[in-house]
């Protein structure tokens, strides 16, 4: 009996999801692929459940010398509250727009994820100076 109680527990565990099991969101731009952290929020969730439907190409341009910003052609829901942003993150302006932020800006905004590994200069550069970059195909991988 011990032994199959021990056997039970064993299956149990390798058939459960693993708890480092995350959700990221892949942004190739040109040559490069940002990893973004989802928020736990419903605008983040309504976000991966968008891009889990079809791929997604934004078209971007600078705003303000610290962010590229551009339109996702639907609206999600909004959890705006004050906040400062930072060099790499990802939020939601009024329910139809993407922006990701290479400096600093504060306002009521909803953050849908964040930027992995990458410093403000390289993220900088990776975004490009100009007015159009672009993000394509974005997927949602569980790791």
């Amino acid at each position: 009996m011990q032994k199959f109680v021990k056997l039970l527990f064993l299956l149990t565990l390798l058939t459960a999801a693993p708890a480092f099991a995350e959700e990221f969101i892949y942004a190739h731009i040109g040559q490069n692929v940002l990893v973004i952290k989802p928020e736990n929020n419903s605008s983040a969730k309504a976000f991966i459940a968008l891009l889990q439907k079809h791929d997604l190409t934004v078209d971007m341009h600078d705003y303000g010398n610290f962010e590229k910003v551009g339109s996702i052609g639907s609206n999600l829901p909004r959890n705006d509250k004050p906040i400062t942003t930072k060099p790499g993150d990802v939020i939601l302006y009024q329910g139809n727009q993407i922006t990701i932020y290479y400096d600093e800006n504060s306002w009521n905004f909803t953050k849908l994820g964040e930027v992995q590994g990458v410093g403000q200069r390289e993220l900088k550069s990776i975004l490009g100076n100009g007015i159009t970059s672009v993000i394509k195909n974005i997927i949602i991988h569980n790791l």
